[in-house]
């Protein structure tokens, strides 16, 4: 696909893995960095957008862009609180899966013109609109939890990734509890070889994502030195481009 901007699908097996909040908080840190970046809401409960809080300022969907109803500038929304940082919403109902994959990918393309990062919230699981946001998508980021129920999920998504290269798909394990005293069924190398996907990123159970969903907020953005903000940022470095290792008491789960 043409242009210069990076479309990031981010996916995952199960429901309740935290992707939608992860979206919000990648993608505001990335705008810190200067990256101009739109998230896009392709779920089918739509729930980015309060997220983001940006419920109501966001009219239009990317149903309304892809199919010429409106310029894509003028569909999307720019967060008040980061320069940089945009929300394109899904439709009330129906998500990605109104479109098809030629709309998906045209929509794709014209984002990358104007973005640098594209991060796109997929519904959960491997029907509907995900092969939409894999044919949409240069890289993919695989959400799930420390459970094994997660991990089996993960692993059923990562079967569906042949067409991607070995270095453009990734795995985020989010919401673990890195409590030194906790007894695990499950580690993150456990999950590692489940999935079969290197590591992109450990964000830790942590308040500051509940109180900043509670806000509208994105989390970097409410509590930018919270845990989980700085893993968040941390994810966003590593697609940057940069080279950033995990924390050593990560590494000690």
């Amino acid at each position: 696909m043409s242009g210069q901007g990076i479309c990031v699908g981010f996916v995952s097996g199960k429901g309740g893995t935290g992707k939608t909040s992860l979206v919000a908080g990648i993608g505001a840190a990335l705008a810190q960095l200067g990256k101009r970046t739109l998230c896009v809401d392709c779920g089918n409960l739509r729930n980015l957008d309060l997220a983001m809080g940006l419920t109501e300022q966001s009219l239009m969907d990317f149903t309304d862009a892809a199919a010429g109803r409106v310029a894509l500038k003028d569909a999307v929304v720019e967060h008040p609180l980061q320069r940089g940082l945009f929300l394109l919403n899904a439709p009330a109902s129906g998500g990605a899966a109104s479109l098809t994959r030629p709309q998906m990918d045209a929509l794709a393309d014209e984002i990358k013109s104007d973005f640098d990062f594209c991060l796109m919230d997929a519904p959960s699981g491997i029907d509907g609109a995900f092969p939409l946001i894999l044919s949409a998508s240069d890289r993919v980021l695989v959400v799930c939890g420390l459970d094994p129920l997660s991990a089996r999920d993960a692993q059923r998504v990562v079967m569906e990734l042949d067409a991607f290269p070995s270095d453009a798909a990734r795995l985020i394990v989010n919401r673990f509890d890195a409590s030194p005293f906790r007894r695990r069924e499950i580690t993150v190398d456990d999950v590692m070889d489940e999935a079969g996907l290197p590591l992109m990123g450990l964000v830790p159970q942590d308040g500051a994502v509940s109180r900043a969903l509670g806000r509208g907020t994105p989390v970097t953005l409410s509590e930018p030195n919270s845990a989980a903000s700085r893993a968040c940022q941390r994810i966003a470095r590593r697609l940057n481009g940069e080279s950033v290792k995990l924390p050593r008491s990560y590494l000690m789960l």
